[in-house]
């Protein structure tokens, strides 16, 4: 079978990286450019020490091009910053790309609130309306139809699939949900911050964006789609001081008293046919290090019956399940190719 020719424009930062070792051995794929302005002709071994004896270690890296890209492409990864993916989707759709966008320029379906959370007017409100919200549990039809999906951030994928058999049988009341959302420092992305360095984050943990993470948009959008009308949660975040890895504990009220084994019950039904989400057995919670390098999202439930309370433990890679696998997967569903097609391998161990 002839593999599919792809781009991948932002190779450099952390989830570029990440898709560059999961496309090494990808069956369907092959990554034909790679882009970054800072690092335009060098190769990726220069840079990627880990692809060394493998053949895309020899592939030179490029400036981002759109025509280039266009004619080597039949589908691109953009792995840059938000405001500058949507001025390279407009021009890769019409040219005829499918696109995944692993930033937040799509993510949100109207405008005026991405321009409140992010602090910039969304130059492709055309573009805008066409992207698919690309977590394949909730929208996998609508994926494989569509030309650009926009990649779900890495705290609101953990937090969906958490909420999600919760709200489809009711078994919580919409208010007063309450996401405590763990990440790795990876999450922050490669840039160089002082908030991030090692002597920073080692030996310590900390609370950061209370009630204004700009993921809290994204989360309220797709789990007021769940709950068929508009809800709001009180979503804090936490530095870890790990490479990698997301753990969301997640509190809901319960509006009458349920056994544990009902609310399991629930869950195993809505994820029955999904191999990537593991319910785990009543006593046993997740632990990042069984989801890291995977696209699991492992989920834990406890039912507290004192407080009226159904809390929901779930686990991702933020790398992979949390952007690059995510993608990948996205773009197996987009181009007719098994949906776990290069994804398929177990989590790292340490």
């Amino acid at each position: 079978m002839a593999k599919i020719a792809v781009g991948l424009v932002g190779v450099t930062g952390y989830t570029g990286m990440e898709l560059a070792r999961l496309l090494v051995g990808h069956q369907g794929f092959e990554l034909v450019r790679a882009t970054s302005r800072a690092d335009a002709g060098k190769k990726l071994g220069d840079i990627y020490p880990f692809l060394r004896h493998y053949p895309l270690a020899a592939l030179e890296i490029t400036p981002p091009d759109p025509d280039d890209l266009a004619r080597a492409c039949s589908l691109v990864f953009l792995a840059v910053p938000h405001g500058a993916a949507m001025d390279l989707a407009g021009p890769l759709r019409e040219k005829g790309l499918k696109v995944v966008d692993l930033s937040a320029d799509f993510r949100l379906r109207d405008g005026a609130i991405y321009q409140q959370w992010y602090g910039l007017e969304h130059r492709q409100p055309a573009v805008l309306s066409e992207a698919v919200y690309g977590l394949p549990e909730l929208y996998r039809e609508q994926i494989v139809r569509a030309q650009l999906v926009a990649n779900p951030g890495c705290y609101p994928t953990s937090a969906i699939l958490g909420l999600y058999p919760a709200l489809k049988h009711k078994l919580v009341d919409t208010n007063g949900i309450v996401i405590d959302a763990k990440s790795g420092a990876s999450g922050a992305g490669r840039k160089a911050t002082v908030g991030t360095l090692f002597c920073e984050v080692q030996d310590s943990f900390r609370a950061y964006n209370l009630g204004k993470h700009r993921h809290t948009p994204e989360i309220e959008q797709e789990l007021s789609v769940l709950a068929g009308a508009d809800l709001h949660v009180s979503f804090n975040t936490h530095l870890l001081p790990i490479n990698r890895g997301i753990l969301s504990t997640i509190y809901c009220t319960l509006p009458r008293p349920l056994e544990l084994a009902e609310v399991e019950a629930a869950y195993r039904e809505v994820y029955k046919d999904e191999f990537w989400v593991r319910v785990l057995p009543a006593g046993q919670l997740p632990e990042v290090r069984h989801v890291r390098g995977a696209m699991f999202c492992d989920i834990g439930l406890v039912v507290d019956p004192r407080t009226q309370r159904l809390i929901v433990v779930a686990a991702i890679d933020n790398l992979c399940r949390g952007a690059s696998g995510q993608a990948l997967a996205n773009a197996n569903l987009m181009s007719g190719l098994p949906f776990c097609m290069g994804l398929d391998s177990p989590p790292l161990m340490p």
